[in-house]
């Protein structure tokens, strides 16, 4: 399951990404559309920040905007940035690998073998997904529910 922290941040980029181009949106903007905390949203889009994905601006004209373009930010890097590794074991993470406490040898457990299948599909529809796909209009129901 991912976080709550996670699907705000998806729903605050999703705001974004549907802005004028260049256009900053006020984070208590972003907060009152998609019903997220001002200081919790606050603590995301500066996450989101630190990691290149987003920028600020100051002033009266200010706010928050995409970085990089809707059509390269995918849900598992986002995921990642926020919720850390994606895997359902320790020792299937990419990013973070260790073996499990109780592993009798990786190439004989039954667990893995099965929950690899499962990372690698996760992994695939994650990364394939990308914040343009959740505003685009045929699948943004489909989205929605996902991220509701």
């Amino acid at each position: 399951m991912i976080t709550q922290k996670a699907k705000y941040a998806l729903r605050a980029l999703t705001v974004l990404a549907d802005a004028d181009a260049g256009e900053p949106v006020m984070i208590s903007d972003i907060a009152a559309q998609q019903k997220i905390p001002k200081k919790f949203l606050e603590q995301i889009l500066l996450d989101l920040k630190h990691h290149g994905v987003v920028a600020s601006r100051r002033g009266k004209q200010g706010g928050y905007l995409l970085l990089k373009p809707a059509h390269t930010i995918t849900f598992g890097e986002i995921l990642r940035i926020i919720d850390g590794p994606i895997a359902p074991l320790p020792c299937l993470s990419i990013t973070a690998y260790r073996q499990c406490d109780d592993c009798d040898g990786e190439q004989n457990c039954q667990i893995r073998h099965v929950f690899a299948k499962v990372a690698d599909a996760t992994r695939k529809v994650l990364f394939s997904t990308t914040i343009a796909d959740a505003v685009a209009p045929k699948h943004s129901a489909e989205v929605t529910r996902l991220l509701a």
